[in-house]
């Protein structure tokens, strides 16, 4: 139990002015008797007969309601010397994360093929991929080793993740397209060079993602046949017709060498 001065220092804590137990507490103060007397009842006063008569059958009196006047707004008129034509604001540059490239691509050779393949997950070939495995049976089709070989390391756009250096679309094109120019001069002769995908065309070819099965000669990388994405072809099975009938016009390019 505690004492009467903490007792109290808790009820105004907890904003109590009076508080009355309902046992004896030990320690404290006696309570005041007053305080369990009970309250007046107060006893609403009892108007003449004669009066609560007439207030109940006479009517209401409406008292009129005085109006007070409402102060009318008059627009503000700004003088002639006072009127200057604001200038627009001038349009706040739009900065797209979508104009940055991303992408990533693996240079591989084939014989008297070099290949620039897009690479539909981001990463190196594994032996398993789907993607990969589809990429073998091309270059069987196409009488080419189907086991290419990687040339330098793989492209990845962007080169850095922050700084202020320009990697936008054009960077792109020509870093990608020095890229192979530099790994045709150190290869044997290279007979086709394979564009394959989406990115491949774009950043390399010169090309729109949809000019694909295609045969054109490019004035920096030479000789070059456009094919679809790996992944464009898992999904769309109807493709590989068209490419088979691209595929043997083509093919007389690296069989005469």
């Amino acid at each position: 139990m505690i004492d009467e001065a903490r007792r109290r220092a808790y009820l105004r804590a907890m904003q109590i002015d009076s508080w009355a137990a309902c046992r004896t507490l030990p320690f404290a103060a006696p309570s005041n008797a007053e305080l369990w007397l009970p309250l007046p009842v107060a006893v609403p006063e009892r108007l003449p007969t004669a009066v609560q008569e007439t207030a109940v059958s006479a009517p209401a009196a409406t008292m009129p309601r005085a109006e007070l006047p409402r102060p009318q707004l008059r627009p503000q008129v700004r003088p002639a010397s006072a009127v200057v034509d604001e200038p627009a604001p001038a349009p706040k540059p739009v900065t797209r994360s979508s104009e940055l490239p991303r992408f990533s691509q693996q240079l591989l050779r084939a014989g008297q093929c070099l290949l620039l393949v897009e690479l539909p997950t981001g990463e190196t070939f594994q032996g398993r991929d789907p993607a990969y495995l589809l990429l073998r049976d091309l270059l069987r089709a196409a009488g080419l080793p189907d086991s290419p070989q990687l040339v330098g390391e793989p492209v990845r756009w962007p080169l850095l993740q922050a700084g202020s250096l320009d990697q936008g679309p054009e960077m792109a094109r020509e870093f990608v397209q020095s890229f192979v120019a530099a790994r045709l001069e150190e290869q044997a002769p290279c007979a086709c060079l394979w564009l394959i995908g989406a990115s491949a065309l774009r950043f390399a070819g010169d090309l729109e993602p949809g000019a694909v099965l295609r045969e054109l000669h490019h004035e920096t990388l030479g000789p070059a046949w456009t094919l679809p994405g790996l992944d464009q072809l898992l999904e769309q099975p109807a493709l590989k017709a068209e490419l088979w009938r691209s595929m043997r016009r083509v093919m007389r390019r690296w069989q005469s060498h």
